[in-house]
């Protein structure tokens, strides 16, 4: 039996990181999820090369409840000697503004991306999961779900949302062996952050500085392990000392 993981956006940033740290650390093979850009999500599948790992490309648009359903389905029969342990649920975007400002387009579009797109792929995996009567869930949260930043109602309103499902999901299949749980970055030096104004953010930090993809990877690989077999339903913040 192959054990294999499962990434959502994970052709760049905090996702390219966990895809690579979980290969290194497990040896899984990766299904690396992608929306649009192939080049990128090429480039993860080299780097898992790289360190001798294993990994494939697996395209759909997790805001899309059919594209989705109907990718993972296709790929879990046609790999019958393979099973999906692990999920990351990190896929997600940005379209900030002072809800004043913000059009209603900018506020269901990032509430389907991260939080129904949550949904979709977690429910298209389930079942799989309780079948085989083991998994890791682990949601890509954020700062801004568990304490809200202006203007980024719409992103809080989800990652809020992802968070709350989190801990709802794992009351439900803790008996079968599958823990769910969330991380919550702050800020991490990606694409996503570098058009902030750092020199001003990190003086809210007590770290003052920006954490790294690396130390988030690092928390979602512990709750990956036996070690963390015990923890369900948690959020676990990586922000440097926000509070």
């Amino acid at each position: 039996m192959r054990d294999c993981c499962l990434i959502t956006g994970a052709s760049r940033g905090i996702g390219k990181t966990i895809a690579v740290t979980l290969a290194q650390d497990y040896g899984f093979h990766i299904l690396v999820n992608y929306s649009s850009n192939e080049a990128a999500a090429l480039d993860t599948v080299t780097a898992i090369q790289a360190i001798g790992g294993t990994a494939e490309l697996l395209r759909f648009r997790v805001q899309e409840y059919d594209e989705t359903s109907s990718t993972i389905a296709d790929w879990i029969k046609s790999n019958p000697e393979s099973q999906i342990k692990v999920l990351v649920n990190n896929a997600g975007i940005t379209k900030d503004n002072l809800l004043v400002f913000m059009e209603k387009d900018d506020f269901n579009s990032v509430l389907d991306v991260n939080l129904r797109g949550t949904y979709n792929v977690t429910k298209a995996v389930i079942n799989h999961m309780v079948r085989k009567r083991y998994g890791r869930i682990i949601n890509i949260a954020s700062l801004a779900g568990v304490k809200g930043v202006p203007g980024q109602t719409n992103y809080s309103a989800s990652k809020g949302g992802m968070i709350a499902f989190t801990k709802s999901l794992a009351q439900e299949v803790a008996k079968r062996k599958i823990t769910v749980n969330a991380v919550a970055p702050g800020f991490i030096a990606t694409d996503m952050t570098k058009d902030l104004p750092e020199e001003e953010l990190v003086k809210l930090i007590p770290m003052n500085r920006f954490g790294t993809p690396d130390e988030v990877a690092g928390a979602v690989s512990f709750l990956v392990s036996e070690k963390a077999a015990y923890i369900t339903g948690e959020t676990i913040n990586i922000n440097g000392g926000i509070s």
